[in-house]
């Protein structure tokens, strides 16, 4: 593994030998990770997983990461992830949308501005550590 730290937009960045197999929205192996600090509403996490199972939210260290083979596919997952958790988008849309972007950059080299850099700004930090109970 590889890892590199607050690189451009990204809190870090890991390079993975271990690919994970991913079928959205056609085969491929996700082996590159990229975080932000994000904090995902509580009721929006079942969504982030419908919408994409590479997407990964950690709510106490407040990251949001997405996870695939190229950099514009993972600006791609996060600015549609945001756009969820926002309700910018359903999850059908996001999905619809992510799909019809991968399709148009491998039919004709044009990547989307969604896949280019994050469409909004990532807060300094999102991590929520929750509460006691005891």
């Amino acid at each position: 593994m590889l890892m590199w730290r607050n690189n451009g937009p990204w809190k870090w960045t890991k390079i993975s030998n271990m690919e994970v197999p991913h079928s959205f929205p056609m085969p491929h192996p996700d082996v590159m990770q990229q975080a932000i600090n994000y904090r995902v509403p509580l009721g929006k996490y079942d969504n982030l997983a419908r919408y994409d199972g590479s997407v990964i939210v950690e709510r106490t260290k407040g990251e949001l990461s997405a996870r695939c083979d190229k950099g514009g596919a993972n600006f791609l997952a996060i600015n549609l992830a945001h756009d969820v958790a926002s309700d910018r988008r359903t999850v059908d849309q996001a999905r619809d949308y992510y799909t019809k972007a991968i399709m148009t950059f491998k039919q004709t080299g044009r990547m989307d501005p969604y896949m280019m850099r994050l469409q909004f700004q990532p807060p300094m930090t999102g991590a929520d550590p929750d509460r006691p109970t005891m």
